[in-house]
């Protein structure tokens, strides 16, 4: 994957071309560190970033009115992985979660992660077993005793009743 989604425009803001974006990322904050994004299939220098509540307004270098703005309703904004931010131990991006094969302690197989949904408790792995049925896992380590990005696991320490 070599370009990674950061947000999506969902709009103009004001009348000189900034542009009101859903962020994908926990620390919308981030945005202030980017240098340009891709839109579009086109580079944009970010020439400013500020926030409305949960929004980010962004300002990308040619997009100077309203107008412009507006075209650009619905596109993605990426960059390039290279960009991304240094991650903490066992923190992880979504993105490669998605698709790990989900194992049991002894290694048997069990099925993929097919989402992430993020809770304010904690997050929680979907598990898509390989007849379709979707089970939930608490992110934590009594249930995910390890990740494995470089192998493609993530280990389940099931208890009675978790993936029934």
């Amino acid at each position: 994957m070599d370009k990674i989604r950061v947000g999506r425009i969902t709009g103009a803001f004001g009348i000189r071309g900034e542009l009101k974006v859903y962020p994908y990322t926990d620390r919308p904050e981030r945005f202030r560190e980017l240098d340009s994004v891709w839109a579009g299939g086109k580079e944009y220098p970010v020439t400013s970033v500020r926030y409305q509540k949960n929004m980010v307004l962004l300002r990308l270098e040619g997009i100077t009115d309203r107008n412009a703005a507006e075209v650009m309703r619905g596109v993605d904004l990426t960059i390039d992985r290279e960009h991304l931010r240094e991650l903490d131990e066992d923190e992880y991006f979504i993105f490669d979660l998605i698709g790990l094969e989900a194992v049991d302690e002894s290694g048997k197989h069990i099925g993929r992660v097919s989402d992430v949904i993020q809770n304010r408790a904690q997050d929680l792995y979907e598990i898509e077993t390989d007849d379709g049925k979707k089970h939930l896992i608490p992110a934590v380590y009594e249930f995910i005793p390890e990740i494995s990005l470089e192998r493609g696991i993530m280990t389940i320490k099931p208890i009675p009743g978790l993936l029934d």
